[in-house]
Protein backbone atom coordinates (compact mmCIF):
# COMPACT_ATOMS: atom_id res chain seq x y z
CA UNK A 1 0.00 0.00 0.00
CA UNK A 2 1.16 3.53 -0.77
CA UNK A 3 1.41 6.03 2.07
CA UNK A 4 1.76 9.79 2.20
CA UNK A 5 4.93 10.84 3.98
CA UNK A 6 4.69 13.77 6.40
CA UNK A 7 7.93 15.27 7.73
CA UNK A 8 8.67 18.15 10.06
CA UNK A 9 12.16 19.34 10.99
CA UNK A 10 13.60 21.02 14.07
CA UNK A 11 16.90 22.57 13.05
CA UNK A 12 19.41 23.85 15.60
CA UNK A 13 22.18 26.22 14.54
CA UNK A 14 24.85 27.83 16.71
CA UNK A 15 25.32 31.54 16.04
CA UNK A 16 28.71 33.13 15.36
CA UNK A 17 29.39 35.58 18.22
CA UNK A 18 32.43 36.49 20.27
CA UNK A 19 30.87 35.41 23.55
CA UNK A 20 28.13 33.08 24.70
CA UNK A 21 24.44 33.89 24.91
CA UNK A 22 24.28 34.92 28.57
CA UNK A 23 27.92 35.00 29.71
CA UNK A 24 31.26 36.52 28.69
CA UNK A 25 32.90 33.12 28.05
CA UNK A 26 34.36 32.79 24.51
CA UNK A 27 32.15 31.28 21.83
CA UNK A 28 34.90 29.37 20.03
CA UNK A 29 35.17 25.77 18.88
CA UNK A 30 37.94 23.81 20.56
CA UNK A 31 38.79 20.14 21.07
CA UNK A 32 40.17 20.88 24.55
CA UNK A 33 37.30 20.26 27.00
CA UNK A 34 36.08 22.69 29.65
CA UNK A 35 38.27 25.72 28.90
CA UNK A 36 35.60 28.13 27.59
CA UNK A 37 33.40 28.21 30.66
CA UNK A 38 32.22 30.75 33.20
CA UNK A 39 30.22 30.55 36.45
CA UNK A 40 27.08 31.32 34.41
CA UNK A 41 27.72 28.35 32.07
CA UNK A 42 28.27 26.07 35.07
CA UNK A 43 25.08 27.21 36.81
CA UNK A 44 26.86 28.13 40.02
CA UNK A 45 24.81 29.67 42.85
CA UNK A 46 24.10 33.38 42.52
CA UNK A 47 24.73 33.61 38.78
CA UNK A 48 22.81 36.12 36.65
CA UNK A 49 22.53 36.00 32.83
CA UNK A 50 23.32 39.02 30.64
CA UNK A 51 21.75 39.08 27.16
CA UNK A 52 24.10 38.98 24.15
CA UNK A 53 22.80 41.70 21.79
CA UNK A 54 24.71 40.34 18.78
CA UNK A 55 23.04 36.95 19.22
CA UNK A 56 19.64 38.66 19.32
CA UNK A 57 20.43 40.69 16.19
CA UNK A 58 21.53 37.61 14.27
CA UNK A 59 18.48 35.62 15.38
CA UNK A 60 16.19 38.47 14.28
CA UNK A 61 18.11 38.81 11.00
CA UNK A 62 17.69 35.10 10.24
CA UNK A 63 14.00 35.26 11.08
CA UNK A 64 13.59 38.19 8.67
CA UNK A 65 15.47 36.34 5.91
CA UNK A 66 12.97 33.51 6.40
CA UNK A 67 10.03 35.91 5.99
CA UNK A 68 8.96 35.56 9.62
CA UNK A 69 6.92 38.03 11.64
CA UNK A 70 9.09 39.55 14.38
CA UNK A 71 7.98 40.34 17.95
CA UNK A 72 7.59 43.81 19.44
CA UNK A 73 9.91 42.87 22.32
CA UNK A 74 12.49 40.27 23.25
CA UNK A 75 11.25 37.91 25.92
CA UNK A 76 13.11 34.89 27.28
CA UNK A 77 11.48 31.95 29.03
CA UNK A 78 12.71 29.31 31.42
CA UNK A 79 12.30 25.69 30.33
CA UNK A 80 12.61 23.36 33.29
CA UNK A 81 14.07 19.90 32.95
CA UNK A 82 16.89 18.06 34.65
CA UNK A 83 19.45 16.60 32.27
CA UNK A 84 23.16 16.08 33.00
CA UNK A 85 24.02 18.47 30.14
CA UNK A 86 22.04 21.33 31.74
CA UNK A 87 23.95 22.35 34.88
CA UNK A 88 21.35 24.92 36.02
CA UNK A 89 18.55 22.37 35.78
CA UNK A 90 16.75 24.59 33.28
CA UNK A 91 17.34 26.14 29.88
CA UNK A 92 16.82 29.78 28.91
CA UNK A 93 14.82 29.72 25.68
CA UNK A 94 11.82 31.40 24.02
CA UNK A 95 8.19 30.34 23.99
CA UNK A 96 6.12 33.44 24.76
CA UNK A 97 7.50 35.60 21.95
CA UNK A 98 9.93 33.83 19.61
CA UNK A 99 12.24 35.86 17.37
CA UNK A 100 10.08 34.91 14.39
CA UNK A 101 6.83 33.11 13.58
CA UNK A 102 4.90 32.07 10.45
CA UNK A 103 7.76 32.22 7.95
CA UNK A 104 8.80 30.20 4.92
CA UNK A 105 11.73 29.22 2.72
CA UNK A 106 11.30 28.42 -0.97
CA UNK A 107 13.40 25.56 -2.34
CA UNK A 108 13.85 24.03 -5.79
CA UNK A 109 13.29 20.28 -6.19
CA UNK A 110 13.69 18.94 -9.74
CA UNK A 111 13.35 22.50 -11.01
CA UNK A 112 10.01 23.00 -9.23
CA UNK A 113 9.59 25.60 -6.49
CA UNK A 114 8.36 24.21 -3.17
CA UNK A 115 7.51 26.40 -0.17
CA UNK A 116 8.49 25.03 3.23
CA UNK A 117 6.52 26.76 5.96
CA UNK A 118 8.24 27.66 9.21
CA UNK A 119 6.29 27.56 12.45
CA UNK A 120 8.78 29.56 14.48
CA UNK A 121 12.39 30.55 15.09
CA UNK A 122 13.55 31.06 18.66
CA UNK A 123 16.83 31.84 20.40
CA UNK A 124 18.12 29.78 23.30
CA UNK A 125 21.31 28.56 24.95
CA UNK A 126 22.96 25.34 23.86
CA UNK A 127 23.59 22.54 26.31
CA UNK A 128 26.88 20.95 27.35
CA UNK A 129 28.03 17.96 25.31
CA UNK A 130 28.30 14.42 26.60
CA UNK A 131 30.88 11.79 25.74
CA UNK A 132 29.80 8.27 26.64
CA UNK A 133 32.10 5.39 27.59
CA UNK A 134 31.06 1.86 28.49
CA UNK A 135 30.70 2.49 32.24
CA UNK A 136 30.71 6.29 32.58
CA UNK A 137 30.02 9.57 30.77
CA UNK A 138 32.06 12.78 30.57
CA UNK A 139 30.65 16.32 30.27
CA UNK A 140 32.26 19.12 28.26
CA UNK A 141 30.81 22.52 29.21
CA UNK A 142 32.47 24.44 26.34
CA UNK A 143 29.20 24.25 24.39
CA UNK A 144 27.02 25.14 27.36
CA UNK A 145 25.51 28.60 26.85
CA UNK A 146 26.48 28.99 23.17
CA UNK A 147 23.77 31.02 21.37
CA UNK A 148 21.54 28.63 19.47
CA UNK A 149 18.61 29.27 17.16
CA UNK A 150 15.99 26.58 16.65
CA UNK A 151 13.90 26.62 13.49
CA UNK A 152 10.75 24.51 13.58
CA UNK A 153 9.04 23.74 10.28
CA UNK A 154 5.41 22.85 9.76
CA UNK A 155 4.80 19.18 8.85
CA UNK A 156 4.83 19.99 5.12
CA UNK A 157 7.88 18.11 3.82
CA UNK A 158 7.02 15.04 1.78
CA UNK A 159 10.28 13.25 1.00
CA UNK A 160 13.87 12.75 2.09
CA UNK A 161 14.97 14.71 -0.97
CA UNK A 162 12.87 17.74 0.02
CA UNK A 163 14.19 17.55 3.59
CA UNK A 164 17.84 17.53 2.49
CA UNK A 165 17.27 20.35 -0.03
CA UNK A 166 15.62 22.43 2.69
CA UNK A 167 18.55 21.84 5.05
CA UNK A 168 21.10 22.74 2.36
CA UNK A 169 19.22 25.92 1.43
CA UNK A 170 18.71 26.82 5.09
CA UNK A 171 22.44 26.46 5.68
CA UNK A 172 22.98 28.83 2.76
CA UNK A 173 20.70 31.36 4.49
CA UNK A 174 22.92 31.15 7.58
CA UNK A 175 26.06 31.57 5.46
CA UNK A 176 24.73 34.35 3.21
CA UNK A 177 23.47 36.29 6.25
CA UNK A 178 26.80 35.60 8.01
CA UNK A 179 25.11 34.53 11.24
CA UNK A 180 26.85 31.16 11.54
CA UNK A 181 29.55 29.00 9.98
CA UNK A 182 26.98 26.15 10.15
CA UNK A 183 29.64 23.42 10.21
CA UNK A 184 27.90 20.15 10.95
CA UNK A 185 31.21 18.41 11.73
CA UNK A 186 31.63 20.89 14.61
CA UNK A 187 28.06 20.30 15.77
CA UNK A 188 27.12 23.85 14.78
CA UNK A 189 24.12 22.63 12.78
CA UNK A 190 22.00 19.73 13.97
CA UNK A 191 18.58 18.42 13.13
CA UNK A 192 15.69 16.51 14.71
CA UNK A 193 13.40 14.76 12.23
CA UNK A 194 9.73 14.06 12.92
CA UNK A 195 8.16 11.63 10.45
CA UNK A 196 4.79 9.93 10.12
CA UNK A 197 2.95 8.02 7.42
CA UNK A 198 -0.74 8.25 6.53
CA UNK A 199 -2.92 6.57 3.95
CA UNK A 200 -3.65 8.55 0.80
CA UNK A 201 -6.85 10.56 1.28
CA UNK A 202 -6.65 10.28 5.06
CA UNK A 203 -6.95 13.61 6.93
CA UNK A 204 -5.58 12.64 10.32
CA UNK A 205 -1.79 12.53 10.64
CA UNK A 206 -0.16 9.20 11.44
CA UNK A 207 1.79 8.43 14.59
CA UNK A 208 4.88 10.63 14.81
CA UNK A 209 8.33 9.16 15.29
CA UNK A 210 11.17 11.50 16.26
CA UNK A 211 14.84 11.06 15.36
CA UNK A 212 17.20 13.19 17.44
CA UNK A 213 20.44 15.12 16.85
CA UNK A 214 21.40 14.17 13.29
CA UNK A 215 24.46 16.11 12.15
CA UNK A 216 25.07 15.11 8.53
CA UNK A 217 22.61 15.79 5.71
CA UNK A 218 23.24 12.38 4.14
CA UNK A 219 22.37 10.82 7.52
CA UNK A 220 19.05 12.73 7.47
CA UNK A 221 18.29 11.26 4.04
CA UNK A 222 19.25 7.75 5.14
CA UNK A 223 17.21 7.99 8.36
CA UNK A 224 14.08 9.20 6.58
CA UNK A 225 14.30 6.56 3.85
CA UNK A 226 14.81 3.82 6.44
CA UNK A 227 11.87 5.06 8.54
CA UNK A 228 9.56 5.22 5.51
CA UNK A 229 10.36 1.58 4.77
CA UNK A 230 10.12 0.50 8.45
CA UNK A 231 6.81 2.25 9.12
CA UNK A 232 5.32 1.10 5.79
CA UNK A 233 6.06 -2.52 6.67
CA UNK A 234 4.47 -2.08 10.12
CA UNK A 235 1.29 -0.54 8.63
CA UNK A 236 1.15 -3.20 5.88
CA UNK A 237 1.04 -5.83 8.60
CA UNK A 238 -1.95 -4.06 10.14
CA UNK A 239 0.05 -3.05 13.22
CA UNK A 240 0.40 0.39 14.83
CA UNK A 241 3.51 2.55 14.74
CA UNK A 242 4.78 3.33 18.24
CA UNK A 243 5.28 6.98 19.16
CA UNK A 244 8.92 7.07 20.18
CA UNK A 245 12.31 8.72 19.89
CA UNK A 246 14.86 6.89 17.73
CA UNK A 247 18.47 7.37 16.70
CA UNK A 248 20.28 6.53 13.48
CA UNK A 249 23.29 4.24 13.70
CA UNK A 250 26.29 3.84 11.41
CA UNK A 251 24.61 0.88 9.68
CA UNK A 252 21.96 3.26 8.28
CA UNK A 253 19.21 1.84 10.49
CA UNK A 254 17.26 3.60 13.23
CA UNK A 255 16.97 2.19 16.76
CA UNK A 256 14.53 2.98 19.55
CA UNK A 257 15.79 5.10 22.43
CA UNK A 258 12.59 5.66 24.41
CA UNK A 259 8.82 5.69 23.95
CA UNK A 260 7.17 9.10 23.99
CA UNK A 261 3.48 8.99 24.85
CA UNK A 262 2.66 12.63 25.60
CA UNK A 263 4.48 15.93 25.34
CA UNK A 264 6.68 16.61 28.35
CA UNK A 265 5.43 19.37 30.66
CA UNK A 266 8.45 21.65 30.89
CA UNK A 267 6.62 24.13 33.17
CA UNK A 268 7.63 27.14 31.10
CA UNK A 269 7.56 30.57 32.69
CA UNK A 270 9.08 33.92 31.75
CA UNK A 271 12.75 34.10 32.79
CA UNK A 272 12.71 36.32 35.93
CA UNK A 273 16.37 37.37 35.65
CA UNK A 274 16.08 38.93 32.17
CA UNK A 275 13.87 42.00 31.68
CA UNK A 276 11.78 42.36 28.54
CA UNK A 277 13.58 44.35 25.83
CA UNK A 278 11.40 46.54 23.55
CA UNK A 279 12.16 46.44 19.81
CA UNK A 280 11.65 49.69 17.93
CA UNK A 281 10.71 49.83 14.24
CA UNK A 282 13.97 51.70 13.56
CA UNK A 283 16.02 48.93 15.20
CA UNK A 284 14.27 46.21 13.19
CA UNK A 285 14.51 48.20 9.94
CA UNK A 286 18.26 48.64 10.44
CA UNK A 287 18.67 44.85 10.77
CA UNK A 288 16.44 44.22 7.75
CA UNK A 289 18.70 46.39 5.58
CA UNK A 290 21.62 44.05 6.36
CA UNK A 291 19.94 41.05 4.70
CA UNK A 292 21.64 40.25 1.38
CA UNK A 293 20.02 38.80 -1.73
CA UNK A 294 19.76 35.08 -1.00
CA UNK A 295 20.77 32.14 -3.17
CA UNK A 296 17.49 31.34 -4.92
CA UNK A 297 16.88 34.98 -5.79
CA UNK A 298 20.40 35.26 -7.26
CA UNK A 299 19.93 31.99 -9.17
CA UNK A 300 16.72 33.20 -10.78
CA UNK A 301 18.10 36.68 -11.46
CA UNK A 302 21.12 35.26 -13.31
CA UNK A 303 18.82 33.26 -15.56
CA UNK A 304 16.12 35.88 -16.13
CA UNK A 305 18.21 39.08 -16.39
CA UNK A 306 21.48 37.78 -17.79
CA UNK A 307 20.37 34.67 -19.67
CA UNK A 308 22.75 32.33 -17.88
CA UNK A 309 22.27 28.59 -18.14
CA UNK A 310 20.90 26.67 -15.18
CA UNK A 311 24.38 25.22 -14.59
CA UNK A 312 26.22 28.57 -14.65
CA UNK A 313 23.53 30.25 -12.54
CA UNK A 314 23.80 27.43 -10.01
CA UNK A 315 27.60 27.62 -9.80
CA UNK A 316 27.68 31.40 -9.41
CA UNK A 317 24.84 31.63 -6.87
CA UNK A 318 26.06 28.80 -4.63
CA UNK A 319 28.64 30.88 -2.72
CA UNK A 320 27.81 34.41 -1.57
CA UNK A 321 31.33 35.81 -1.91
CA UNK A 322 31.81 34.36 -5.39
CA UNK A 323 28.35 35.65 -6.33
CA UNK A 324 29.20 39.12 -4.98
CA UNK A 325 32.47 39.07 -6.96
CA UNK A 326 30.63 38.09 -10.15
CA UNK A 327 27.97 40.76 -9.53
CA UNK A 328 30.68 43.43 -9.35
CA UNK A 329 32.26 42.15 -12.57
CA UNK A 330 29.00 41.97 -14.49
CA UNK A 331 27.67 45.32 -13.24
CA UNK A 332 30.82 47.04 -14.55
CA UNK A 333 31.14 45.10 -17.81
CA UNK A 334 29.83 45.91 -21.28
CA UNK A 335 29.57 42.26 -22.36
CA UNK A 336 27.76 39.73 -20.11
CA UNK A 337 28.95 36.62 -21.97
CA UNK A 338 32.58 37.77 -21.87
CA UNK A 339 32.31 38.58 -18.17
CA UNK A 340 30.80 35.15 -17.51
CA UNK A 341 33.59 33.47 -19.48
CA UNK A 342 36.37 35.27 -17.61
CA UNK A 343 34.85 34.50 -14.19
CA UNK A 344 33.88 30.86 -14.76
CA UNK A 345 36.86 29.69 -16.83
CA UNK A 346 39.66 31.82 -15.40
CA UNK A 347 38.72 32.97 -11.89
CA UNK A 348 36.93 29.84 -10.65
CA UNK A 349 39.44 27.47 -12.25
CA UNK A 350 42.26 29.36 -10.50
CA UNK A 351 40.48 29.06 -7.16
CA UNK A 352 40.21 25.29 -7.65
CA UNK A 353 43.76 24.91 -8.94
CA UNK A 354 45.37 26.92 -6.13
CA UNK A 355 42.82 25.76 -3.51
CA UNK A 356 42.16 29.34 -2.37
CA UNK A 357 39.04 31.34 -1.56
CA UNK A 358 37.77 34.31 -3.54
CA UNK A 359 39.03 36.54 -0.69
CA UNK A 360 42.56 35.32 -1.48
CA UNK A 361 42.22 35.83 -5.23
CA UNK A 362 44.77 38.53 -6.19
CA UNK A 363 42.77 40.36 -8.89
CA UNK A 364 39.94 42.71 -7.98
CA UNK A 365 36.53 42.27 -9.59
CA UNK A 366 36.62 45.82 -10.98
CA UNK A 367 39.91 45.03 -12.72
CA UNK A 368 38.39 41.92 -14.31
CA UNK A 369 35.52 44.11 -15.54
CA UNK A 370 37.94 46.65 -17.04
CA UNK A 371 39.85 43.84 -18.75
CA UNK A 372 36.58 42.45 -20.14
CA UNK A 373 35.67 45.90 -21.47
CA UNK A 374 38.99 46.25 -23.29
CA UNK A 375 38.47 42.87 -24.92
CA UNK A 376 34.90 43.86 -25.81
CA UNK A 377 36.14 47.10 -27.42
CA UNK A 378 38.78 45.14 -29.40
CA UNK A 379 41.61 46.96 -27.64
CA UNK A 380 42.90 43.53 -26.58
CA UNK A 381 42.23 40.19 -28.22
CA UNK A 382 40.33 37.55 -26.27
CA UNK A 383 43.33 35.19 -26.09
CA UNK A 384 45.66 38.02 -25.16
CA UNK A 385 43.27 39.16 -22.46
CA UNK A 386 43.28 35.68 -20.93
CA UNK A 387 47.10 35.58 -21.00
CA UNK A 388 47.30 38.99 -19.34
CA UNK A 389 44.90 37.83 -16.61
CA UNK A 390 46.89 34.67 -15.88
CA UNK A 391 50.11 36.70 -15.78
CA UNK A 392 48.47 39.14 -13.37
CA UNK A 393 47.38 36.23 -11.16
CA UNK A 394 50.87 34.71 -11.22
CA UNK A 395 52.61 38.00 -10.43
CA UNK A 396 49.82 39.19 -8.11
CA UNK A 397 49.46 42.40 -10.08
CA UNK A 398 46.57 44.39 -11.44
CA UNK A 399 46.04 43.37 -15.11
CA UNK A 400 45.32 46.97 -16.12
CA UNK A 401 48.65 48.03 -14.60
CA UNK A 402 50.35 45.29 -16.65
CA UNK A 403 48.69 46.56 -19.83
CA UNK A 404 49.75 50.15 -19.15
CA UNK A 405 53.29 49.28 -18.03
CA UNK A 406 54.05 46.97 -20.94
CA UNK A 407 51.94 48.73 -23.60
CA UNK A 408 49.92 45.60 -24.24
CA UNK A 409 46.82 47.11 -25.80
CA UNK A 410 45.88 45.74 -29.20
CA UNK A 411 46.94 47.60 -32.34
CA UNK A 412 43.86 48.35 -34.45
CA UNK A 413 45.23 51.31 -36.41
CA UNK A 414 45.21 50.15 -40.05
CA UNK A 415 47.89 52.60 -41.18
CA UNK A 416 50.24 51.37 -38.47
CA UNK A 417 49.41 47.74 -39.24
CA UNK A 418 50.01 48.24 -42.97
CA UNK A 419 53.50 49.57 -42.27
CA UNK A 420 54.25 46.53 -40.10
CA UNK A 421 52.82 44.11 -42.71
CA UNK A 422 54.88 45.65 -45.53
CA UNK A 423 58.05 45.44 -43.44
CA UNK A 424 57.36 41.77 -42.67
CA UNK A 425 56.67 40.95 -46.33
CA UNK A 426 59.82 42.74 -47.45
CA UNK A 427 61.78 40.61 -44.97
CA UNK A 428 60.26 37.36 -46.37
CA UNK A 429 60.22 37.66 -50.19
CA UNK A 430 60.12 33.86 -50.69
CA UNK A 431 56.74 33.60 -48.96
CA UNK A 432 55.47 36.55 -51.03
CA UNK A 433 56.62 34.76 -54.22
CA UNK A 434 54.82 31.56 -53.17
CA UNK A 435 51.55 33.47 -53.16
CA UNK A 436 52.19 35.71 -56.19
CA UNK A 437 53.50 32.94 -58.52
CA UNK A 438 52.07 29.73 -57.02
CA UNK A 439 48.85 31.03 -55.41
CA UNK A 440 49.80 29.37 -52.11
CA UNK A 441 47.35 30.69 -49.48
CA UNK A 442 49.15 28.88 -46.66
CA UNK A 443 51.35 31.94 -46.38
CA UNK A 444 48.43 33.88 -44.84
CA UNK A 445 48.99 32.19 -41.48
CA UNK A 446 52.73 32.58 -41.80
CA UNK A 447 52.47 36.34 -42.18
CA UNK A 448 49.87 36.63 -39.37
CA UNK A 449 52.33 34.81 -37.12
CA UNK A 450 55.17 37.13 -38.14
CA UNK A 451 53.04 40.24 -37.54
CA UNK A 452 52.00 38.95 -34.10
CA UNK A 453 55.62 38.15 -33.29
CA UNK A 454 56.81 41.58 -34.42
CA UNK A 455 54.16 43.38 -32.36
CA UNK A 456 54.52 41.16 -29.28
CA UNK A 457 51.00 39.82 -30.06
CA UNK A 458 49.50 43.31 -29.90
CA UNK A 459 48.29 43.40 -33.50
CA UNK A 460 44.61 42.70 -34.03
CA UNK A 461 44.77 39.24 -35.65
CA UNK A 462 41.50 39.55 -37.59
CA UNK A 463 42.31 42.97 -39.06
CA UNK A 464 45.88 41.82 -39.74
CA UNK A 465 44.70 38.72 -41.64
CA UNK A 466 42.38 40.76 -43.86
CA UNK A 467 45.06 43.34 -44.60
CA UNK A 468 47.65 40.62 -45.35
CA UNK A 469 45.28 39.08 -47.91
CA UNK A 470 44.70 42.48 -49.52
CA UNK A 471 48.40 43.38 -49.63
CA UNK A 472 49.41 40.01 -51.12
CA UNK A 473 46.71 40.36 -53.77
CA UNK A 474 47.86 43.91 -54.55
CA UNK A 475 51.44 42.67 -55.03
CA UNK A 476 50.20 39.85 -57.22
CA UNK A 477 48.32 42.27 -59.48
CA UNK A 478 51.37 44.55 -59.69
CA UNK A 479 53.51 41.58 -60.84
CA UNK A 480 51.16 40.94 -63.75
CA UNK A 481 51.37 44.50 -65.04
Amino acid sequence: MMYKVVIGLEVHCELKTKSKNFSSAPNEFTMTPNIHVSPVDLGLPGILPVVNEEACRKALKTAMALHCTNPDEIVFDRKNYFYPDLPKGYQITQVTKPMGIHGYLDILVHGERKRIFIHQLHLEEDTASLEHASTFSLIDYNRSGVPLIEIVTEPCIESAEEAVQFLEDLRDVFLFCEVSEAKSNYGQMRCDVNISLMKEGQKELGTKVEMKNINAFNAVKTAIEYEIQRQSEILDRGEKVIQETRRIDEDGKTYSMREKVDAIDYKYFIEPNIPKIPLSKEYLDAIRKEIPMLKLERFERYQEEYGLSEYDAGVLSADKKISDYFNTVIENSEDVSLALNFVTTSVLSTLNKLNITIDEFPVKATSIAELVNRVSLKKISFDHGKKILYKAIEEKKDPIDLINEQHLEQINDEEKLLTIINNVMNEHPEQVRQYVEDGNTFVYNFFVGQVMKTTNRQANPNISLQMIKEELERRKQNERK
